[in-house]
């Protein structure tokens, strides 16, 4: 008789599960215009026989989405944000398939992994008993790339013992996260015609010899230092034919687990502390408006031995590694859940025109993901030691 793995397996529908992601991808779903999304969703699921509860999130017409299976309190979540970045460009932002790439807006970052965990979700029903099933659930969130507020409102009620997060990796297992750290530059300097600079005082000039003592410090050396240093973005007041009086920067900081991002804080105030005697003039003000620390969690946990009985069946290698962006995974840690960040994809290409995503991938995600939540019930994959993590 085939195990439940095997059952779970053999129900996962790779041209139903391509279906679903085209479909997700032809759906405009940028931070605080998710709703089309959720609704599909919503739809997709509760024609599946699925009851699905609407989490409203702050603002009208913003829910979470969320679907539970197995008697008891979830012992896991799969954790899928539907949101994406705005579209580079709104003519073309669709999905486009070839040769087993699927490209689009979100196709990595996360409509890929949020695709693998509900086709992971419908082969579980379809290949268990009602008495098999594990108690799990589905989270199809809101807000991910903005503030997370989606994440924060589901934590405001629950804490289950685990998280798996769909952000795209490669398949790689990251139990270790990045912490992050936003910082905010805003100069200030003195409107003059731009034919007399020598009346006025140039906020863009001040802050780019900011933006060089800071990217010259050993702290920020690309090719040695732990620390990912990003400029974000660049704005000055905009008034016509003169000198700019205001210019305002934003960086973003990703920071190895170990590194805390209130110690950095205060070592990016100490080398702009002294700027003014380099920079005449200098009129500048610092802002810290986000930080999330990092973690790392033991690689002896539960899902970490789930993985190692399930990805060689699969044919997968493991592989382990520290997720380097922000993630809703930080929030999770903050509020005593732990999470495993995998997903379909790569960093590399997600908030790009050339978003993409193996489609092989996001297959194997899916098996992997229906593997973890047997596995966190102590079931199939099922017999690696339930009472470890």
């Amino acid at each position: 008789m085939n195990s439940p793995l095997d059952r779970v397996l053999a129900a996962i529908n790779p041209e139903r599960l391509q279906r679903s992601l085209l479909e997700m991808l032809a759906i405009y779903s940028p931070s605080g215009k998710e709703e089309d999304l959720q609704l599909y969703l919503e739809a997709y699921l509760s024609r599946a026989g699925f009851v699905v509860e609407r989490q409203e999130v702050a603002e009208e017409e913003r829910y979470n989405l969320r679907v539970t299976m197995g008697q008891g309190e979830p012992q896991l979540y799969l954790v899928g944000h539907v949101d994406t970045v705005p579209a580079w460009d709104l003519e073309s932002f669709g999905p486009e398939e070839e040769h087993g790439i699927i490209r689009g807006l979100g196709s990595a970052d996360m409509k890929g992994g949020c695709a693998a965990m509900v086709e992971a979700w419908l082969a579980l029903a379809e290949g268990l008993a009602a008495a098999e099933r594990p108690p799990v659930g589905l989270l199809l969130v809101v807000g991910e790339e903005e503030n997370g507020d989606g994440s924060a409102t589901f934590l405001e009620s629950a804490a289950p013992p685990w998280v798996v997060i769909g952000e795209p990796t490669g398949l790689a297992a990251c139990f270790a996260h990045y912490g992050y750290l936003e910082a905010g530059f805003v100069t200030h300097g003195i409107r003059s015609h731009s034919s007399l600079p020598e009346l006025g005082h140039n906020a863009v000039e001040s802050m780019l010899r900011v933006l060089l003592l800071l990217g010259n410090d050993p702290l920020f050396e690309r090719q040695s230092a732990e620390i990912v240093y990003s400029i974000r973005e660049m704005r000055s007041s905009r008034a016509g034919f003169v000198v700019p009086d205001r210019c305002e920067t934003w960086i973003d900081l990703h920071l190895p687990p170990d590194k805390d991002p209130f110690a950095l804080q205060e070592e990016i105030r100490r080398i702009v502390a002294h700027a003014d005697q380099f920079i005449p003039g200098l009129n500048l003000r610092v802002d810290f408006d986000f930080a999330s620390r990092g973690y790392s969690l033991p690689d002896d946990n539960l899902l970490a031995q789930v993985l190692r009985e399930t990805c060689p069946r699969l044919g997968v290698p493991l592989r382990l590694d520290a997720f380097r962006s922000h993630s809703d995974g930080n929030l999770f840690f903050a509020a005593g859940v732990k999470p495993l960040i995998l997903g379909p994809g790569s960093l590399e290409t997600a908030h790009t025109p050339d978003e993409q995503v193996l489609f092989a991938e996001v297959v194997t995600a899916a098996r992997i993901y229906a593997a973890l939540c047997l596995g966190a019930a102590g079931g199939e994959s099922g017999r690696v030691a339930p009472g470890i993590g």
